[in-house]
């Protein structure tokens, strides 16, 4: 094994059998870092023996996160949220953006289920046109990277969110970053549960007050965290 795939979660008890099952035959060491579920989460990751379970009473994903990377046992770390789902293949474009010696990391692009709403399509063009354009991902395109480099930037900051931007932003001033053609199947429940355009609108204003210097402390008392 070569990748380790980092599973942070937080009563997940409705998707992460579905996460786990897809991942039964991909090849890769599997932590699921669970935050203090209450529901049955950890009881159902634990039946996939295949997968190392890790009870970590804390519910910033960022420390979830760094904890699996303590754990792992691999080169590359690739974290994947709870709710989503690896293309076919999505191990094997990893391992080829990272023959190229210059490349630490990158991320996938998005897409939603095929049954979601036609306005959902928009929303994922425009996130991977925003990925390409400006080499910038959040947590739930799959982000990976070299185990050294991870170490070597700290991991994930201690925040309460915005660390996978955080983290991305890291990753591009120290090396080159790859944006894979693949596609990471998201979940849309967060868009579906608050409305598709005012999900998009509170996180755009999320990230723009990341960037004017908003303390992160702050900005998470408007996110919407469906987990």
């Amino acid at each position: 094994m070569t990748i380790s795939i980092i599973i942070p979660s937080l009563n997940e008890e409705a998707r992460i059998g579905a996460t786990l099952a897809a991942l039964s035959h991909c090849g890769a060491e599997i932590i699921v870092v669970d935050g203090g579920s209450n529901d049955h989460t950890v009881e159902i990751a634990r039946r996939f023996g295949f997968a190392r379970v890790v009870e970590f009473n804390l519910a910033s994903r960022g420390q979830q996160m760094n904890e699996g990377a303590r754990e792992s046992r691999c080169d590359t770390l690739l974290f994947l949220h709870a709710d989503s789902a690896l293309p076919a293949g999505g191990l094997e474009a990893i391992n080829e953006a990272l023959s190229n010696g210059r490349t630490i990391g990158g991320c996938f692009q998005i897409r939603f289920p095929a049954n979601a709403p036609l306005s959902l399509r928009a929303v994922a063009w425009g996130i991977n046109l925003r990925t390409r354009l400006f080499r910038t991902a959040t947590g739930d395109q799959a982000i990976f990277v070299r185990r050294s480099i991870f170490e070597e930037l700290g991991g994930y900051e201690r925040i309460p969110l915005m660390e996978d931007i955080a983290l991305f932003n890291r990753m591009k001033r120290r090396g080159d970053v790859a944006v894979l053609k693949d596609r990471v199947e998201i979940s849309p429940r967060r868009w579906l549960k608050y409305g598709v355009w005012r999900t998009v609108l509170l996180m755009y204003a999320l990230r723009v007050g990341y960037l004017l210097g908003v303390p992160p402390a702050t900005l998470k008392q408007f996110f919407i965290d469906v987990r």
